[in-house]
């Protein structure tokens, strides 16, 4: 157990040794609002006590009616999932370096990438990575090993913003141009094949982009192609139940968030990275490949075929310092695909779809009021008459999440609302939105 200074003179020592100058400097680096107001901690508690004060904690939480995306989606999450994840066997298993005694979480991590595979239409999955932002960190990482004479990556303005700031961060200090287009709901295909030359490593899509608008990008593919450049694409992957996949499109590399694959809401995570590519590109993929083989006595067995990482092989030759992956989160999701199958999957990506469009018509039938995409899968952004932050809080103090006030991320679209409708969401439910947005 760690020992916690209580005297002012061994805090003086603390500080001395660490190397700052009072408790204050230590965090320094926190916005003021978010650092602690105190330590002045209470005197430990019985299990009973602490339940009991948690539970009164818990019971504060109001149930909203969720109309909100912008990248985490609140879908329905089978009981099986929970039941069959936590078994002991899975939620107890570390990195499988024994296969011999990893049998079980080497095949359901295998099973795992053959499904991705299937589902984007990829011929290599990893065996998952930390989460969304991360991957596509990941994948420009790896796009840029794949052309180390090029230095320039193109990003659509319709990225998630926070992937961005993942990115952002993950290329500090490299000799990378990020290049960033303007943030548009609606994208422009031309626009984006229009900044690639012979210095660009990569291009960055999403599709369905941050705004939910859906499109197109084999022409842009392309035409990246055509300056021998690759084309990474960031998918959501329910709505590959019924938009065109990134293999269709001929993506060179593919990720994406895969919390909406039987991973609840959890204020942000843990959450699961998804990454494929074409075969010839796997050599230079991060994390894990799990191979299936024939062990000794001719059974099928699985392996740890590829794991080019910094704890394997020589720091410069590794992929990534990515030390694990989210294994059980993956687990998840190989159990949610494997419940629903190809006919339910698309299922309900069409059921999204279909609640989507309801709501998009019944808001549109409001005086005032505009739908700004063009085409979508299950999230849209509404114009509404004044600041949608305003409408937001509104809303949320009569039990509805409207949605994200795009003025979140972007200042000028101060009267733009990013809706998200999934199969959770009823008819009713759906009304009491538009109804709350005729009042607002």
């Amino acid at each position: 157990m760690s020992y916690i200074p209580h005297t002012d003179k061994e805090v003086e020592e603390m500080l001395e040794v660490i190397g700052v100058n009072s408790i204050a400097e230590l965090f320094s680096d926190i916005k003021e609002d978010l650092r602690p107001k105190s330590f002045n901690l209470p005197e430990g508690k019985s299990e009973l006590e602490v339940k009991t004060k948690l539970g009164a904690l818990a019971s504060k939480n109001e149930l909203k009616i969720n109309f909100v995306g912008g990248g985490a989606y609140d879908h329905y999450i089978p009981a099986a999932v929970e039941a069959l994840a936590s078994r002991s066997e899975f939620y107890t298993a570390y990195t499988p370096y024994q296969a011999e005694c990893s049998q079980g979480i080497l095949q359901a991590m295998f099973e795992f990438q053959t499904a991705i595979c299937a589902l984007t239409e990829m011929d290599v999955a990893n065996a998952s990575l930390y989460d969304g932002a991360t991957a596509l960190a990941e994948a420009v990482l790896m796009a840029l090993r794949l052309k180390p004479d090029r230095t320039k990556v193109v990003i659509d303005g319709g990225l998630n913003p926070l992937y961005k700031r993942v990115l952002n961060t993950y290329m500090t200090n490299l000799p990378v141009e990020l290049v960033y287009l303007p943030s548009e709901i609606n994208p422009n295909p031309k626009a984006i094949s229009s900044h690639l030359d012979e210095n660009a490593a990569a291009v960055v899509i999403q599709n369905p982009n941050f705004f939910g608008t859906v499109a197109d990008y084999t022409k842009v593919i392309k035409a990246a192609h055509e300056t021998n450049a690759l084309a990474i694409v960031v998918f959501y992957p329910l709505s590959l139940g019924l938009i065109k996949t990134p293999g269709e499109m001929d993506a060179d590399i593919a990720v994406g968030e895969g919390q909406s694959l039987g991973l609840p809401l959890s204020f942000g995570g843990p959450y699961l990275g998804l990454m494929t590519c074409k075969r010839e590109f796997v050599r230079k993929m991060p994390g894990r490949v799990i191979g299936e083989t024939i062990d000794s006595q001719g059974q099928r067995a699985f392996v740890l075929t590829l794991q080019a990482r910094e704890q394997h092989i020589r720091r410069q030759k590794a992929t990534s310092n990515i030390c694990t992956n989210a294994a059980l989160c993956a687990l998840r999701a190989v159990i949610f695909l494997s419940l629903l199958g190809k006919e339910g999957f698309q299922k309900l990506a069409w059921l999204n779809y279909q609640k989507a469009e309801f709501a998009k018509k019944a808001v549109q039938e409001i005086a005032g009021l505009e739908i700004e995409n063009e085409s979508t899968f299950n999230e849209f952004v509404v114009r509404l008459k004044g600041p949608a932050e305003g409408v937001v809080n509104h809303l949320l103090d009569k039990g509805i999440a409207a949605g994200i006030p795009l003025s979140k991320f972007y200042p000028e679209m101060g009267n733009l609302l990013l809706v998200a409708v999934t199969e959770k969401r009823s008819q009713e439910e759906i009304m009491q939105l538009v109804e709350g947005l005729k009042c607002a």
